[in-house]
C-alpha cells in the first residue's frame, strides 16, 4: 500500500509538471499570420491573451490589437513589421467619417483598443469621457513629434491623444478636362462642370466649405449662415458626380471626373498617376485637420495600444507610412527619411501664407446635428 501511494503521488507530481510545462509553452506560441486584417465592420476579437515574439517579446502584450481607423491610412507593411517584432496581430475596422466612429464608440468603446480621431472629435470624446488617459512611459517616441502638434485646444494637457497625421482639403483639377479658371470653391459652381465633380462625403467639411464661400468660419453656428450654405451646396449638387471620402483619387485618375474637393494627399497621389491633375489651394481658405491616436474607454489591451503608438512614432515606421499615404507628417524626426518631393509638394505641405488662411474644425455642440440634417437634405435633392 505504501509503495502504491508513493507511485500515485509521483504520478500526480509528474502530471502536474507536464500540465504546467504545456501551459507555459502554449503562452509563448502564436498562430496568427503576418499582415492579416479584418476590414470593414467585422467584429473585433478580444485578443487579450499574452503574446510573445521570439527575442523581441514584450511582457503583458495581447495577441491581437483592434484598431479603428480611416480606410487607406496605414500600409500592410507597417502592420506586418509590428507583428514580426511584437507577435501582435492588428485587426483593422474602418469608418468613413468621424461621426460614424464616434457613434460606434459611444455604444461600445471597449470593443476597440485604439482609434484615430480628428481634433474636434478628440474634444468631444474628452467631454464625453470616452477615452483612456495615456501612459507616456510606454510612448517615449513622442519626442519625435513637433511641439506645435501637441497639447492642442482639443486636448490641452495632451493626456488623451497622440498626433498621427495632419493635412488639408484642396481642389484637384484635371487640366485636360477643365477649360475654365479655378482658384476657389465658388468656381466649382459653374454649370460647365455639370456632373463632373467628386466631393467629400462629410457634412462638417462640405458645409464648412460653403461657409467659407461666404467669408465665414468653417465652424459657423449662425442659422442664417448655415441656411445660405445650404443654398450654395444646392447650386453645387448638379455638378457632383460622386461623394467619396475614402479614395476620391480613383475617379480623378480614371478621368471619370474632371475635378474634385479632396484631401491634399489624395490630390498628390492622383497627380503621381496622372500628371494632368493639378492642385488648387482655395482662395477662400482651406480646411486643416489633425488626426490623432486615442485609446477608447475600457480598451482591454491598453498597454498593447500604447506600444503600437510608440512603434508608429519611430522615424523609420512613420516615414514608411508617408511613403504609401503622403499626408503631412507631424513626426519631424521622420522628415529626414521622407522623399523631398513630398515635403515640397504644396498639396501636402502648403506654403505658410496658405496655412495662415486655413482653419481647423472645433466641436460645435448641438449645431452638429443641424449640419447633419442639412447634408442629408442636400444629398436627397
Amino acid at each position: 500500500m505504501m509503495e502504491k501511494k508513493r507511485t500515485s503521488l509521483f504520478m500526480l507530481i509528474l502530471v502536474a509538471a507536464l500540465v504546467l510545462l504545456t501551459g507555459l509553452t502554449g503562452c509563448g506560441s502564436s498562430s496568427v499570420q503576418p499582415g492579416q486584417q479584418v476590414q470593414g465592420n467585422g467584429a473585433p476579437s478580444s485578443g487579450n491573451e499574452t503574446a510573445k515574439a521570439g527575442g523581441d517579446s514584450q511582457a503583458g502584450l495581447s495577441k491581437s490589437l483592434n484598431l479603428f481607423i480611416w480606410s487607406e491610412y496605414i500600409p500592410p507593411s507597417v502592420l506586418e513589421a509590428f507583428e514580426k517584432e511584437y507577435g501582435v496581430k492588428v485587426n483593422i475596422s474602418t469608418y468613413s467619417s468621424n461621426e460614424e466612429m464616434f457613434a460606434k464608440l459611444s455604444v461600445n468603446s471597449s470593443g476597440y483598443d485604439l482609434a484615430v480621431a480628428s481634433d474636434y472629435m478628440v474634444d468631444l470624446m474628452r467631454k464625453q469621457q470616452l477615452m483612456e488617459k495615456l501612459d507616456y512611459s510606454s510612448i517615449s517616441n513622442i519626442k519625435n513629434v513637433g511641439p506645435e502638434f501637441l497639447k492642442r485646444s482639443s486636448d490641452p494637457e495632451g493626456a488623451f491623444s497622440v498626433p498621427y497625421m495632419w493635412g488639408n482639403v484642396v481642389i484637384a483639377v484635371n487640366a485636360d478636362k477643365v477649360s475654365i479658371p479655378i482658384s476657389g470653391y465658388r468656381d466649382l459652381l459653374n454649370p460647365k462642370l455639370k456632373g463632373s465633380l467628386v466631393v467629400l462625403d462629410d457634412a462638417r467639411s462640405m458645409i464648412g466649405i460653403a461657409n467659407q464661400m461666404q467669408g465665414k468660419s468653417l465652424n459657423e453656428t449662425d442659422p442664417a449662415v448655415l441656411e445660405k450654405s445650404k443654398e450654395l451646396l444646392s447650386q453645387l449638387m448638379p455638378n457632383v458626380k460622386a461623394f467619396d471620402s475614402d479614395s476620391p483619387k480613383t475617379l480623378l485618375v480614371s478621368g471619370e471626373v474632371a475635378a474634385g474637393i479632396v484631401y491634399g494627399a489624395e490630390a498628390s497621389l492622383a497627380r503621381q498617376e496622372n500628371p494632368a491633375i493639378k492642385t488648387v489651394l482655395p482662395q477662400e481658405g482651406m480646411e486643416l485637420w489633425q488626426d490623432n491616436f486615442v485609446i477608447p474607454k475600457g480598451s482591454p489591451n491598453k498597454k498593447t495600444a500604447e506600444t503600437f503608438i510608440n512603434f508608429i512614432l519611430r522615424p523609420d515606421i512613420s516615414a514608411e507610412i508617408s511613403k504609401h499615404y503622403p499626408y503631412a507628417n507631424p513626426n519631424l524626426a521622420a522628415h529626414e527619411l521622407i522623399d523631398k518631393a513630398v515635403l515640397e509638394d504644396p498639396a501636402v505641405y502648403p506654403p505658410k501664407e496658405d496655412l495662415a488662411k486655413g482653419e481647423y474644425m472645433v466641436d460645435i455642440g448641438d449645431t452638429a446635428k443641424q449640419y447633419d440634417r442639412i447634408w442629408s437634405e442636400i444629398k436627397l435633392e
